[in-house]
């Protein structure tokens, strides 16, 4: 079985003697022989939580995802409960008289079982406050792992030193039956997650892996391998294979149909302890003496086809299932929803299959996998060719396909024999990684891709790129080159790739550069791909359904979950996704609308235009911002039907008279910016009359303000200053009077709005005659704030003179009863007492009568 293994997670830590993912966070629990507890992410590789929980080593933990707690086990004998959100000890107490070997929480009641050195496990509910509801005994020695039957949750399995496993009813303190399992201690037990075997695998101490059948209570095979202490064995929950590890500081993966061993990893971290898998994906956590080493197997893409005509067919393992796109109610499905398919087995498949291919006719299924291909008939699943081969490639008739061997050898075949001749040109010469099939086949390896045609065997173009994949279109014209950050469109001209070779030119390694034309370049991460036409259909890295054609990329929708893409079918004019599970989804896409971008592309209008007709209304505005993203704005005005859209491309086209129409209908809300989007174009195209209609229904005085001076409309001025002031737009309101050039009211205007002090000094400038009214509200706001002596001095300011000498704002703090902020220095004193404010007086009658008597003289 060739999977992929990469590392996500590698860490040094202290000894990890167990380890638990959590379902939904990408949180890896481990817990240490120093009595210390960490969360890792295994996404990113950090520490983000530590719980220094016993000074004794934790020897299990799991997660308790739905209250937000995990649970750990101690050599102290203690049950610990963690709430991992707010750091928070839930609980704590003496769980058994002895170490606490083994822990499991229950898949669905509120039970926690562990199990001791005691010889016992215990039940533990947290909804009866953790209360012991059950005690199972029946084992000899220590009691080493605790598994629930996924398949009937009220029983689970044990293994002990003492040799045995033993199944358990939650309600009974006996166990059901007993195995004699192996010939030492067994230190782990594992149900098998499928529906299909009574199975479990058992790990010991005697060096062996056992799969057990526990209804029969028969041994079905030993896997023999490791060289010490087998310490754990599990069933991978969504690939065949069976994990173990131990002692000898391997682990390795066996292969559960033919138990055969696929391989065996090392990472130099000593004895591995204690394992973790991942239901939701395909990730593997093991825990060793120096620390923690998390691994993914094989991808998260489904294995998966679809024929032109709907059908699907993909495996699970090594069961190959089908279904019916087309046999799909179309008022049942809507974008985005999950679609109710019926699912039929189709057989099964001798290999376990990293890729599903079928031939462009749909006849025939390609599976691919552990190094060889087998090809069976689409609908019976008979088996009609096979062979070695790591990659494998059809040709556009069907009838030729093409298989790589190792990374050397390419071998070609017609009606399922190979063909003789010279083979693939320079085929030895490059180490190739894959082949994919079209109109030329095309091979991609280490810094560049390579096509050949597929009668001859030519080498039609080499290209340096570093591709993980290649797509042909329909017609055999346009081709998309998939790279790590972006993907390239090239245009195939066989006719210029002919004519080089009847011109007796010598070809060479590098093939014919005049054969393909670079259409365009776009930055987007290709995950799955599809050609409709010319339309190049695909799902991007960043979780987003595209679409390119001409020179351009379109999204058609954001999902939140990684979708891979099925196909299209023309007759519901849908695309098809699938998850990871190959639940199916859709999205709809209009053949039509497809259709008609390519003719514009093609500057066939006539075509064009019999199309539009045919898409539906839905779909226009998406034509129309097509249309004018290439220039043909005329034409996006006629084929919009958003009201919004056909209002900026009118002001884009200067058709002033059809976005004011468009403004007249619109909420008032909306209208405002839209009457002054219409203004500015006015004045752009000289007309001021729409101009200042647009601005007073826009409200925007200030432009309409500007406009009335520009034109000199006093009497559009005068009914501007009266709209502003009834606005409170008091600033526009003066502005505009003085401009009218009568003071008047602009005094008038500074007395309403309480500005007074401004009103006078801008009356004694420019209206003399409104001066006395000002002063007289000046007097009047200050009397009405108690500022008595200052309305005064206002009036008569030669009788107030020590008022103006020390300055307002001095006056107004003693008026006030506040100490002045800098008193003006006399006779060389800083302040004047208290006492002398009398004498104050009798200064001021004085100066009085001296004012009366240089009056008369």
């Amino acid at each position: 079985m060739l999977l992929d293994i990469n590392r996500k997670l590698f860490t040094r830590s202290d000894r990890v003697k167990g380890v638990d993912f959590h379902p939904t966070e990408p949180w890896i629990l481990t817990g240490l022989y120093n009595g210390t507890v960490n969360i890792y992410n295994h996404d990113t590789g950090a520490l983000i939580k530590t719980f220094e929980i016993a000074e004794v080593p934790v020897r299990c933990v799991r997660f308790i995802p739905r209250k937000n707690w995990f649970v750990a086990g101690c050599d102290d004998f203690q049950l610990r409960i963690f709430n991992y959100n707010t750091h928070e000890k839930v609980a704590a107490f003496e769980a058994h008289p002895d170490y606490i070997r083994c822990l499991t929480v229950h898949p669905t009641a509120s039970i926690v079982l562990t199990g001791s050195d005691d010889m016992t496990i215990r039940a533990w509910d947290w909804d009866k406050q953790w209360r012991c509801i059950q005690t199972y005994e029946g084992h000899t020695h220590y009691i080493m792992n605790i598994t629930v039957n996924p398949k009937d949750p009220n029983t689970f399995a044990s293994s002990c030193l003492d040799r045995t496993v033993k199944i358990w009813s939650l309600g009974s303190s006996t166990p059901n039956f007993t195995m004699e399992a192996h010939d030492k201690g067994v230190n782990y037990v594992e149900f098998y997650p499928g529906a299909d075997k009574p199975y479990l695998v058992t790990a010991s101490d005697d060096k062996t892996v056992k799969i057990w059948d526990y209804l029969s209570k028969s041994c079905v095979q030993t896997l023999e391998g490791h060289s010490n202490n087998v310490l754990f064995a599990a069933f991978h929950p969504n690939l065949p294979l069976i994990i173990s590890g131990g002692e000898d500081g391997t682990v390795k993966l066996w292969n559960s149909g033919t138990y055969r061993l696929e391989n065996t990893l090392s990472y130099a971290l000593e004895r591995a302890w204690c394992i973790a898998l991942r239901k939701a994906s395909n990730e593997v956590a093991v825990g060793y003496d120096e620390g923690l080493v998390v691994i993914k197997l094989g991808r998260d893409e489904p294995t998966y086809s679809m024929d032109t005509s709907g059908k699907v067919v993909y495996t699970r393992n090594n069961e190959v299932l089908s279904a019916n796109i087309q046999m799909v109610q179309e008022e049942s499905v809507s974008d985005g929803n999950r679609i109710p398919l019926s699912i039929k087995e189709l057989g099964t498949t001798e290999v376990f299959a990293t890729s599903l291919v079928h031939s462009p006719n749909g006849r025939f299924v390609t599976v691919v996998g552990d190094g060889e291909y087998i090809v069976y008939t689409a609908l019976a699943w008979r088996n009609k060719a096979f062979g070695n081969g790591n990659s494998f490639a059809w040709a556009g008739d069907s009838n030729t396909y093409a298989v790589l061997e190792g990374r050397m050898k390419v071998r070609v075949y017609k009606n399922f024999r190979e063909r003789g001749g010279a083979g693939m040109k320079g085929a030895g010469s490059w180490a190739i990684d894959g082949l994919h099939g079209g109109t030329l086949l095309g091979a991609r390896g280490t810094g560049f891709v390579l096509f050949w045609d597929w009668e001859s065997g030519e080498i039609v173009r080499r290209i340096e790129v570093d591709a993980k994949s290649i797509y042909w279109s329909g017609s055999g014209d346009l081709v998309a080159i998939a790279s790590e950050d972006s993907f390239y469109v090239l245009r195939f001209d066989r006719d210029a790739y002919t004519a080089k070779l009847e011109s007796g030119a010598d070809v060479g390694d590098e093939g014919v550069e005049e054969a393909f034309d670079l259409v365009a370049e776009i930055s987007d991460n290709v995950k799955t791909a599809k050609w409709i036409g010319d339309c190049f259909i695909y799902t991007t890295a960043a979780n987003r359904l595209n679409y390119f054609i001409g020179s351009e990329s379109y999204t058609i929708t954001p999902f939140d979950t990684p979708l891979y893409l099925l196909g299209y079918v023309p007759a519901h004019n849908r695309v098809y996704l699938v998850d990871k599970d190959v639940n199916v989804y859709s999205y709809s896409l209009s053949l039509s609308m497809v259709e008609y971008q390519t003719a514009v592309l093609r500057d066939d209008m006539e075509a064009a235009a019999e199309i539009l007709p045919s898409i539906p209304k839905e779909h226009r505005n998406k034509i129309a911002a097509f249309l004018e993203s290439r220039g043909l704005k005329e034409l996006a005005l006629e084929v919009t039907t958003d009201p919004d859209q056909k209002f900026e491309l009118s002001l884009q086209l200067d058709d002033l008279d059809a976005a004011v129409e468009i403004a007249r209908t619109v909420p008032e809300l909306e209208a405002e910016t839209k009457w002054k989007a219409i203004g500015d174009r006015a004045l752009a195209v000289w007309r001021f009359d729409l101009a200042r209609e647009s601005f007073e229904k826009a409200g925007d005085l200030s432009a309409l303000m500007l406009l009335l001076l520009a034109t000199g409309d006093r009497d559009g001025l005068a009914k501007l200053a009266v709209q502003a002031e009834a606005k409170g737009q008091n600033n526009l309101a003066f502005a505009t009077l003085l401009q009218l050039g009568d003071p008047k009211p602009c005094v008038d205007l500074l007395i309403k709005t309480h500005r007074a002090p401004e009103a006078a000094m801008f009356a004694r400038t420019y209206a003399p005659s409104k001066a006395p009214e000002a002063v007289q509200a000046w007097q009047t706001d200050l009397h009405s704030k108690n500022r008595a002596k200052l309305a005064d001095a206002i009036a008569d300011p030669t009788a107030h003179r020590e008022l103006f000498e020390e300055g307002w704002e001095g006056a107004l703090q003693r008026e006030a009863g506040t100490p002045a902020l800098s008193a003006p220095l006399t006779n060389g004193n800083a302040e004047t007492p208290a006492s002398e404010e009398d004498d104050d007086d009798d200064d001021d009658d004085d100066e009085e009568e001296e004012d009366s008597e240089e009056e008369e003289s």
